[in-house]
């Protein structure tokens, strides 16, 4: 199995790429700074306390990390390891690990992000309140959702079952 889960922070926003195809794809490269544990003495020392990781996402999940994802941000991405290699200009054969991501979640609040002092310009339109929060996290695999009125909760904080959804609704 093949199955990486990380959670850190944007060391820069990421950059997205179009590819040359038909219909372009886009290819998003971002890095997270990933927390080592080490010792006190030895982070006093100088020692590195992190890892950098190399992440790509394609198509709709590098469109939404191009939208959402700032630098200082800490996320979590669910992918795969994968291991490339390529000749560069001078023959010499190099080899590049990185993390292929197919989920992305934020892993910290907005206020908390902006509080640091990380950026509120998000490229999506401004809602109310004069920010358009994004969801909650992203994937490829999302179920359908049918349309319902939102309701408010009666006093007992329970709302009523919805007889309307059919098993094939359910996303299991």
């Amino acid at each position: 199995m093949n199955k990486v889960i990380l959670m850190g922070r944007l060391t820069r926003d990421p950059e997205v790429r179009y590819s040359n195809a038909a219909e372009p794809l886009a290819i998003a490269r971002y890095t997270l700074a990933i927390d080592r544990s080490i010792s006190r003495a030895r982070r006093d020392a100088g020692e590195q306390a992190a890892d950098f990781i190399n992440c790509t996402c394609f198509g709709k999940d590098a469109e939404f990390v191009e939208k959402f994802y700032r630098k200082g941000q800490m996320v979590s991405v669910v992918g795969r390891m994968q291991v490339r290699s390529y000749d560069d200009q001078q023959g010499q054969r190099r080899w590049v690990t990185e993390v292929i991501t197919n989920e992305h979640f934020f892993a910290e609040s907005r206020a908390s992000f902006e509080g640091r002092g990380g950026g509120n310009d998000f490229n999506a339109p401004q809602g109310q309140g004069g920010y358009n929060q994004p969801p909650a996290h992203h994937n490829n695999q999302q179920p359908h959702h049918p349309q319902h009125s939102q309701a408010q909760p009666p006093s007992d904080s329970f709302f009523e079952i919805d007889n309307t959804l059919d098993d094939d609704d359910l996303p299991f």
